[in-house]
């Protein structure tokens, strides 16, 4: 599918989220029977080897950082298993930990993590986690984190209600005052045990959803980082370091990987990222887009950001593309657990 066919079914699939349609599926009607064999064999394949407990990273993180008095930032963490760290043993392995210890670095202030992520959630399950960062006796998030769609895509929910439901949980926590960063579903045709036809419809879904994804949150006010190559040829070409052991969650490097492609996205949501690279740079091949063929090209690269930008315009609203460099993060723990 060439980027402007993704842009297109994106634009659909995000117009029948909006204005309540749902009969776009993530995979055809005449492709179901084809691939009932093969997704039964991937289940059986893939999944075994994951540790059963989540590792528990919430707490204070840059702990030591003078404070001026300041309360430290709060970064929530929302969505499935991989926003939670399945996959891996340490709570300073995890997305949410990496991402904490990193936006403290960057800010050099202290972090406060929290989580609501739920292994095996589909975007449906936003609803709740958004219901539970919300109704909390804390304030509301200075930057919540969502890593979704990869469930969608293996249950086979509509795209459409996907959509929807991903924009909803968007649009609630940025009228409450928080910043949001979306991590677009990943390629899931990466996966080495997936066989073919399904891996193809697997690698063409993901994109299409995450084209999806895209559009919706953008149009909310958030902004997303494509992860579907991050998980696409980094990890084909060293899947046994990438990928943990159940060939399904990534590693602990396989994390890192994507919280540094994550992490100047959420630093730019919160005004901590350098000012010149808030800017178009023809040379790094960033600029204004239509939202849909911005979210198309996302679709297809490694930690490319799109965030709104003109409200509207001829084609729609537009957005800005941004290939940011990437900042490393290294494993930390907590220097408060959480409660304390």
């Amino acid at each position: 599918m060439t980027r402007m066919s993704r842009a297109r079914v994106a634009r659909r699939i995000a117009a029948g989220a909006a204005y309540g349609g749902g009969g776009i599926g993530l995979a055809g009607a005449a492709a179901v029977g084809l691939l009932l064999a093969e997704v039964q064999l991937a289940r059986r394949r893939v999944g075994i080897g994951t540790p059963d407990r989540v590792p528990n990273a919430r707490g204070l993180y840059g702990g030591t950082l003078p404070t001026a008095g300041e309360a430290p930032l709060r970064l929530m963490m929302l969505g499935d298993s991989t926003a939670a760290g399945q996959g891996v043993h340490r709570a300073g392995q995890t997305p949410g930990a990496l991402l904490a210890s990193g936006l403290a670095a960057v800010a050099e202030q202290p972090v406060e993590l929290d989580s609501v992520a739920q292994p095996g959630a589909c975007s449906d399950d936003l609803d709740r986690q958004v219901a539970l960062v919300l109704s909390g006796s804390g304030r509301v998030p200075d930057i919540c984190v969502i890593m979704v769609g990869a469930n969608d895509v293996t249950h086979r929910m509509p795209a459409t209600r996907s959509v929807r439901h991903l924009s909803g949980a968007v649009r609630r926590l940025r009228t409450a005052g928080a910043e949001v960063v979306v991590g677009t579903c990943p390629d899931l045709g990466t996966i080495e045990r997936v066989r073919q036809p399904l891996r193809w419809v697997a690698r063409r879904t993901s994109r299409q959803l995450a084209a999806a994804q895209t559009i919706g949150v953008v149009e909310q006010g958030g902004r997303t980082v494509s992860l579907g190559d991050l998980l696409g040829p980094e990890f084909a070409k060293n899947p046994r370091e990438l990928f943990g052991p159940d060939n399904y969650h990534p590693s602990a490097e396989g994390y890192s990987t994507a919280a540094m492609a994550v992490l100047p996205s959420v630093c730019a949501a919160l005004g901590l990222w350098p000012a010149e690279e808030e800017h178009p740079d023809a040379l790094r091949r960033k600029g204004f887009l239509p939202v849909a063929r911005a979210a198309a090209e996302a679709a297809s690269e490694a930690g490319t950001e799109v965030a709104a930008a003109m409200p509207t315009g001829p084609r729609g609203p537009w957005a800005l593309l941004k290939r940011r460099r990437r900042r490393r993060v290294t494993e930390a723990e907590p220097t408060s657990p959480s409660g304390v």
